[in-house]
């Protein structure tokens, strides 16, 4: 009986320790949440203007441009796929792979190569585990992208999407990522970036006449530098409402394993209790026997 008192205590003890540290990173991520939902919200208007701006140019100037040419041929399709850096969040990174397993099935049933970039550590090694080509990766930023992550990421499929396919290039681009909704609901994306296509529904919704454009110096070159912002945006965008999905998350996961490890330290007082109190009805029922058998004797 005492050797269990000690398997319950020390299990108590170590519960107690791993309690404080599911709370402390529940605070951590409670403290990021607010800031991360602020900048989801500061890159709103602009991601808007700049659909506006090239939706117009690309509706209303009758050029085709490399950005907007549909490539049915195209047998190889980049995929952006945003995880998570660290664990402790829940479903949130194996959400987000499932889909990206999905939209790689799909993609070889229509006959396109997966052509693998990944942000983040967990999906890093999910892909690397298994033997997949990355052909390109970032870590060290999935809770909290910076513009430079955004650059360089579109920099790097932009590259690959205007290089020609003999030479490793890919006719479409797909982002997986984890839409913020609210602080319960994060729901995995799938998102073709390329060939464009505009994404905004307040663009196809509206009822407003989109302004009208002079172009200078000409349709071209404007959409030659607006294509790369609109694109640079979009990915900062959905790295946004990725690192928030992905604190919202790790928050929600860790006030669930606290609750469960305050369940578990009742539990293990409870039966610490039990033996304790087992142990002494047995001291008891050994000093009666013991006094019986002295008065017997």
């Amino acid at each position: 009986m005492a050797g269990q008192q000690r398997v319950y205590r020390q299990r108590i003890r170590s519960t107690q320790s791993l309690k404080k540290i599911f709370r402390a990173m529940e605070l951590i991520a409670a403290s990021r949440i607010g800031k991360a939902r602020e900048r989801v919200s500061a890159a709103g208007p602009y991601a808007r203007a700049i659909t506006r701006a090239v939706s117009a140019v690309a509706t209303h100037s009758g050029v085709d441009h490399a950005l907007t040419t549909e490539r049915p041929d195209a047998k190889r399709a980049a995929v952006l796929v945003l995880g998570a850096d660290r664990g402790m969040a829940g479903a949130y990174t194996a959400s987000v792979l499932r889909e990206a397993e999905r939209l790689t099935e799909r993609l070889a049933e229509e006959g396109r190569e997966a052509v693998l970039y990944v942000v983040g550590r967990r999906a890093v090694s999910y892909f690397t585990f298994r033997g997949r080509e990355l052909a390109g990766s970032w870590t060290g930023e999935s809770d909290a992208p910076s513009a430079d992550l955004a650059a360089d990421v579109s920099q790097n499929l932009l590259d690959a999407f205007l290089r020609p396919e003999d030479e490793g290039g890919v006719g479409e681009l797909h982002i997986v990522y984890t839409q913020f909704v609210n602080m319960v609901t994060q729901t995995p994306q799938v998102l073709r970036m390329l060939p464009l296509e505009v994404v905004e529904g307040e663009v196809a919704d509206t009822h407003e006449a989109l302004p009208l454009y002079e172009y200078e110096p000409s349709p071209d070159q404007v959409l030659d530098a607006l294509l790369p912002r609109y694109v640079q945006s979009r990915i900062l965008s959905c790295l946004l409402q990725a690192a928030a999905s992905e604190l919202a998350a790790r928050q929600r996961a860790m006030h669930t394993a606290t609750d469960n490890a305050e369940d578990l330290i009742r539990s293990y007082t409870r039966l610490a209790n039990q033996a304790r109190q087992a142990e002494i009805t047995q001291e008891i029922s050994e000093i009666v026997s013991g006094a019986d058998a002295l008065a017997a004797s």
